[in-house]
């Protein structure tokens, strides 16, 4: 299946959720469906429009929390993923490779 995101639209899978520790040890508490203690999110980009500069599909980027639409469950002949919707606007960070993220104990796998 081909998505393709429209205008300034960037289509997203991947992101990232739960209970964050950062290096220095400093834990960035699971805000999902909370209020307090917002953050923003990587997401890989799947999709961008043709109105969307300098992001390109496969790279990662940093959305402003709250910044992207309700996700929507997808499925093709190989997988099920969540895909996201955000805007040009709300990216605060782009990076080529995923970012590395660590997990707190409370939420390692």
């Amino acid at each position: 299946m081909k998505l393709r995101a429209l205008t300034n639209k960037i289509l997203c899978k991947e992101m990232e959720k739960g209970e964050l520790k950062s290096r220095g040890g400093i834990i960035l508490i699971n805000d999902d469906n909370s209020e307090q203690g917002i953050r923003p999110r990587w997401m890989q980009v799947i999709s961008v429009g043709p109105e969307v500069h300098g992001i390109s599909p496969d790279q990662w980027i940093m959305v402003e929390h709250g910044r992207w639409t309700h996700g929507m469950v997808m499925r093709d002949d190989k997988e099920e993923f969540t895909i996201w919707g955000a805007e040009e606007e709300s990216v605060l960070l782009v990076a080529d490779e995923k970012p590395e993220i660590e997990r707190s104990a409370s939420t390692a796998n």
